[in-house]
């Protein structure tokens, strides 16, 4: 059980990689306040999303990005937990009630990385090749370069799905360059996808921190921690994906650059199949702002008939 008397409390997942981002923040919070390390408990919590990890379903259709999220969100709001730490892209765009994210620790590469154990790159693959993914967004862009191959589910952590790779389920898949990274595991990418083609998930690579909303000692401990262009990105990208969250089954990707204090997000939304894609991009030094217009335009261009169509599917 965890002492009361904790500096803070974090609560994560079990995942290797949610284990390595818990115990990072864990340091940061150590050096940066001055404490040690052993005054910062980390508790583990199992998520809807880790407990469903072998179901062949796509996270959208077992219920979206609060699968891996509500546990910890509950911890938080029970006053288990002080600190919620999460991988950005998991995050859904509207936290529960008296739930704040209030800081992102500095983002990793953004970028898709391929995997596979037989074939260098997507053009590589043979005619009706298997594609390993549970992600709409990642399989309606293989099938735009590619609509030969064959979609087949594929989840689980990084060791698993390496793994997978190994035993034949698939001949290929997709994975986010940060994760790997930060396991050390950079390696095991064949390579690298080009972003500007292959538009992340909106806010990969971004490690999130959420507190209570009310807490106002542990939002100035965790906000210390806070990369601001990271920032100003991520609420860029959360922000589009907002306006588009009426239609949760549709593959959204962005892409967002800094420069001169000026934030500049592209994005796009695509068709379950990757055969119709709409693109929008927008600048400006708000990403509020800049975030909304992307995705009211991006609403615009598609219709609702567009929409319909791929949120029923």
């Amino acid at each position: 059980m965890q002492s009361p008397q904790a500096f803070a409390r974090i609560g994560t997942r079990g995942s290797p990689l949610a284990l390595m981002q818990a115990r990072l923040v864990r340091s940061l919070l150590a050096s940066t306040h001055g404490v040690s390390e052993d005054d910062i408990a980390i508790e583990v919590l199992s998520t809807g999303g880790d407990r469903s990890q072998a179901s062949n379903a796509s996270l959208s259709d077992i219920g979206g990005k609060g699968l891996f999220t509500k546990e910890i969100d509950d911890a938080m709001l029970s006053g288990r937990v002080d600190i919620g730490v999460h991988s950005s892209k998991d995050v859904a765009t509207r936290l529960p009630d008296g739930l704040a994210l209030v800081a992102f620790l500095e983002r990793e590469d953004v970028r898709d990385a391929f995997l596979s154990v037989k074939v260098q790159s997507i053009d590589h693959l043979a005619e009706r090749a298997k594609f390993g993914t549970s992600s709409i967004r990642r399989a309606a862009q293989v099938l735009r370069q590619r609509p030969d191959l064959e979609i087949v589910p594929f989840r689980g952590n990084v060791g698993t799905r390496l793994q997978k790779l190994i035993d034949g389920v698939a001949d290929a898949t997709l994975l986010a360059m940060a994760g790997l990274n930060r396991l050390g595991e950079g390696h095991r990418a064949t390579g690298q996808l080009d972003p500007e083609i292959f538009m992340p998930a909106p806010a990969q690579g971004a490690i999130g921190l959420a507190v209570r909303s009310d807490d106002k000692r542990m939002a100035a401990l965790v906000s210390a921690l806070d990369h601001a262009p990271t920032n100003m990105t991520i609420t860029g990208e959360r922000a589009m994906l907002a306006i588009l969250d009426g239609s949760c089954r549709t593959p959204v990707g962005a892409l967002s650059s800094l420069a001169n204090g000026q934030l500049t997000l592209k994005g796009q939304i695509l068709s379950l199949d990757g055969q119709t894609a709409f693109d929008s991009t927008a600048s400006g030094t708000d990403p509020l702002v800049v975030g909304r217009a992307v995705g009211e335009d991006l609403l615009k261009q598609a219709g609702t008939e567009f929409l319909a169509k791929w949120a029923q599917a």
